[in-house]
Formats: C-alpha cells, sequence, structure tokens
C-alpha cells in the first residue's frame, strides 16, 4: 500500500509540474480559488432546487453491547443542508464509536451522492452541507473512548441519508444495504492467546468482505459490493496463501436481495477450516446487521440477515472473539440488501432469469413476487 501510494504522488507531481509549466502558472491559488467557487456556487444551485423543510428519519443497526439508534433531522434552507443527530445513541464501552469528523465525512457523503451529484467533491460543494451530532453520542465520541470499528456504525450514515432524501427527491433514494465491511481476522498458532500452541503454524490474515447494496431507483442493488466504503474484497487465494486456513465455498446467497421491482443485491457466504487439525480463532467485531436487516423501500422486502457460525449448527452471537474447533468449518454468511418498489411489478422475465441464475428460488419466485409457476418450466 505504502509503495503505491508513493508511486501516485510521484506521477501526480510530475503530472503537475508539467501542466504548471505548460500553461504559465507559478502557482495554483487563482485556479484552486477558481474551481472552489464554480463548486459552491454550483452546490447552492442543486440545494436551491430542493423544497424547504424538515425530515426525519432512523435507523437502528446491532450495536455491541446493545442496539444502536441512529436519529437523524435534515433541514434544507435557502443556501444549506443541516444534518443533526440529536437523539442518537450514547457512546459504546467498545470501539465501534465513530469520531465526528468520520461522521462528518460520510453523512455528507451520503447527500452528495444525491443531491449535486455530478459536481466536484471539494471544500467548496461540501461547505453548503452542515452535519451535528451531540458530543458523547455514538456518532461524536470524545477522547479516550475507542474508535478501532468506527465503520461499523459510521458507514450505515449514507443509508440513513438515503432515508432522508428519499422523502424529499421525486425520484426517491436506493433502498438499505449491508453496509457496513465484515473484516475477516483469522489468527491461530503461538502467540494466539489461549489457542493450542504445540505443532501449529502460527498466522494471523485478515479478509474484507461485503454484503448485498440496496436496490436503487431504476436498478437492482449490486451482490457482494462494499458500498459507502469502495473497498475490494480481499481476495481468498492470499489468505490461503499465507496461512493454513482453506475457504472451500465462497458464493452469492439465493434470496439474500430483498424483493422488489427492483431486488436487493445479494449477500455471499464462506465456508472456511483450518487445514491443520488445530483450532482457530476469529475477531467479529466489524459483523452488523445479523440482527437488524437492511429495510426495503416503498413496499421492497427486506435483505437477508447476516449470521456467524459453525456448520455443525452453532451459532455465534455478537461482537466478540469467536474459537473454530479443529475439524470445524466457519460460516460467515454476509447480509443482503433491501429491495425497492411492489415485487408483484417486477418484469417477469427478469424475475424468470433471477431463479435460472440462482440469485432467487423457485419457491420465492412463486411467493414474493407472484410468479407462474409454469413460466419456471
Amino acid at each position: 500500500d505504502l509503495h503505491s501510494l508513493a508511486a501516485c504522488n510521484e506521477i501526480g507531481c510530475r503530472r503537475l509540474v508539467a501542466m504548471m509549466r505548460e500553461f504559465g502558472l507559478a502557482d495554483l491559488t487563482r485556479l484552486a480559488g477558481r474551481i472552489l467557487e464554480n463548486s459552491n456556487r454550483a452546490m447552492l444551485a442543486a440545494i436551491a432546487e430542493l423544497p424547504r423543510g424538515t425530515w426525519h428519519h432512523a435507523m437502528t443497526v446491532d450495536g455491541f453491547e446493545a442496539p444502536v439508534e441512529i436519529v437523524a433531522a435534515m433541514t434544507v434552507e435557502a443556501d444549506r443542508i443541516i444534518i443533526d443527530f440529536e437523539g442518537t445513541s450514547p457512546v459504546s464501552g467498545h470501539g465501534v464509536n465513530v469520531p465526528y469528523c468520520y461522521t462528518q465525512a460520510y453523512a455528507s457523503y451520503g447527500v452528495r451522492c444525491l443531491v449535486g451529484s455530478t459536481i466536484m467533491n471539494n471544500a467548496g460543494s461540501l461547505a453548503p452541507i452542515e452535519v451535528r451530532a451531540p458530543v458523547g453520542s455514538i456518532l461524536n465520541a470524545p477522547r479516550p473512548a475507542a474508535v478501532s470499528a468506527r465503520h461499523a456504525v459510521g458507514q450505515m450514515l449514507p443509508d440513513v441519508m438515503f432515508g432522508l432524501l428519499h422523502q424529499v427527491l421525486p425520484d426517491g433514494a436506493p433502498a438499505e444495504g449491508a453496509a457496513s465491511l465484515w473484516a475477516m481476522m483469522l489468527f491461530g498458532g503461538p502467540g494466539a492467546g489461549d489457542l493450542p500452541a504445540h505443532g501449529a503454524t502460527p498466522f494471523s490474515v485478515m479478509g474484507i468482505l461485503a454484503g448485498g447494496m440496496g436496490a436503487r431507483p431504476h436498478q437492482d442493488g449490486l451482490s457482494a459490493t462494499a458500498f459507502p466504503s469502495r473497498v475490494r474484497c480481499v481476495p481468498i487465494e492470499i489468505s490461503e496463501a499465507m496461512s493454513p486456513i482453506v475457504v472451500w465455498r465462497k458464493e452469492l446467497v439465493t434470496d439474500s436481495g430483498g424483493a422488489g421491482r427492483q431486488r436487493g443485491g445479494l449477500g455471499q457466504v464462506l465456508e472456511i477450516e483450518n487445514t491443520e487439525p488445530m483450532p482457530f480463532a476469529m475477531t467479529a467485531a466489524t459483523c452488523d446487521r445479523r440482527i437488524f436487516p437492511a429495510r426495503g423501500r416503498d413496499g421492497g422486502g427486506a435483505g437477508a440477515l447476516g449470521a456467524v457460525r459453525l456448520k455443525s449448527g452453532r451459532i455465534f452471537e455478537g461482537k466478540h472473539k469467536h474459537t473454530i474447533p479443529a475439524g470445524e468449518q466457519l460460516v460467515l454468511e454476509l447480509p443482503g440488501g433491501g429491495g425497492l418498489g411492489d415485487p408483484r411489478e417486477r418484469e417477469r422475465a427478469l424475475v424468470v432469469q433471477d431463479v435460472r441464475l440462482g440469485l432467487v428460488s423457485a419457491e420465492a419466485a412463486v411467493r414474493d413476487y407472484g410468479l407462474d409457476p409454469d413460466a419456471l418450466e
């Protein structure tokens, strides 16, 4: 990562200097000012097209020791949008707290996805968006509150913004999605706490996993796609090459996308085992939407819940460290995104195609979409 960043900076510097030489620029002050001014003016024009008023929305997510209530109000004025998280749950005793700067970033991002989305993202276009969160709330955690797993709550904020903006914009907004990434930290062998060490290969590998996105106003939700972070999932081959871990199964979960005129994106399932006859462990601090699913919108169904369990049947509860016994397989089922619109308004050909691709079961096609069973023959 460091090498790639250094290389990008080096190339960027060369091209910037070449551009400045081509146009005879000694500095970037006037150019930057013009860009920020134009972006600000365009964003103000976009806000001016919105109706004035205040709208409210809330979301409940799993949290750690207790569910977290994210409560938000959006006020649209002539020259600004105010997002206020008054009423949101207090700080947690665990690392799912969100620093204020993170709250500002992800709430603003959610607004910008739908308001002035074609305008350049910079200080000029962000200036009219004001984000407020009470100090001591989980979205404005003061020092020394733990914030290492801040994305488990913070990455839900764009979907909260969509819930607000859906009440304002004529084309509406996407349904809720899995949002929070699942960070799969697997470890074993010497140095892995209370796990047996004798004869075991020491390892510690991390995988990034994504569930399904919510359905969009005119398109289905994307499956196994990281939104809003856009982080790429780590290829399982990397984890397998660095450890005795093997992933026996990694595929989309049938029926995990919420039913709707536009279907929610699907979650994925992984089955993981230690090839050595030794136990291993997983930390599950970021595995959210196991209790509260991604909700559908305008009659669409909710996405499927996520789950962390053993293939033999035992279900793991909470965001804790879990030990997988020797010879057992860890099963991770990531949540799906919500659907949008009445499922029975979905094009029949799309439902049939979903069934043939294994995205929707024949039973769900008949039950949720009202498909004639003869259409599947």
